[in-house]
């Protein structure tokens, strides 16, 4: 099966270079990766030609759900079979990338969430203390509005199959994705399933979502979250 990790990086020439040679230890011949430099400000973009990464280098800074929608474009556009979200700020741990895909080959799920809050692990890193009470009141929104429990609903590590390339390549959320892209998969008959991952704080550079950002999301998300339970969009 042909494999692709999207990785959308704005503004992270302190982390990229680390994250990808860890990811390249650790993948089979197989997997592609393909940076998504989302208009950096910084030195990312020499750095990925420094090392002669695969990279689309965008003009304009599109934001999470615009930068990710361009690699699933791609995956359509080069009939991958899998493609898989990685931040490119070293958060994901690329050891876990097989029980995704592994999930996605034996058919269980169209779309796999790598998950950090599953059996009550506490292992890995967790995220900060406000941010885990937004990600529980998305997860019991969700739960309320499509009757299916996802509890890292904010996970940014997700593979889908080749039918929901198709499907977020035509149509993925621009701001703050994740969540309104779990309801869309759920209300348009997709399998959505979680596997349990480890997570780790980003080694360098700073989370583009402060204090006030983040009362912005939670607004914007619930929503854009109630939108697409009565939006339904087709998948081929």
């Amino acid at each position: 099966m042909k494999i692709l990790i999207i990785i959308p990086a704005y503004n992270e020439e302190e982390n990229i270079e680390k994250f990808i040679n860890l990811l390249t230890e650790q993948i089979h011949d197989n997997i592609d990766f393909l940076v998504i430099n989302d208009c950096s400000t910084d030195n990312t973009k020499e750095i990925l030609l420094k090392n002669n990464y695969n990279f689309i280098d965008l003009p304009i800074n599109l934001g999470i759900g615009g930068a990710v929608q361009v690699g699933y474009m791609f995956a359509k556009e080069y009939d991958y079979d899998i493609a898989i979200q990685m931040d490119g700020d070293g958060q994901h741990k690329p050891e876990f990338i097989y029980n995704l895909i592994s999930k996605i080959e034996d058919g269980s799920a169209d779309i796999v969430i790598g998950s950090r809050f599953l059996n009550n692990n506490n292992n890995g890193f967790k995220s900060t203390f406000v941010r885990r009470i937004g990600i529980k009141y998305l997860s019991s929104l969700i739960k309320f509005f499509t009757g299916q429990k996802i509890y890292d609903v904010t996970s940014g590590f997700r593979a889908v199959n080749k039918k929901y390339i198709d499907f977020y390549a035509n149509t993925y959320a621009q701001d703050y994705p994740e969540p309104e892209a779990i309801v869309a998969a759920i209300k348009n008959g997709g399998k959505v399933l979680e596997v349990h991952v480890l997570m780790q704080e980003r080694t360098g550079g700073k989370s583009s979502i402060n204090f006030l950002k983040s009362i912005y999301y939670m607004i914007k998300v619930s929503m854009a979250v109630f939108i697409a339970v009565l939006h339904r969009n087709k998948v081929n």
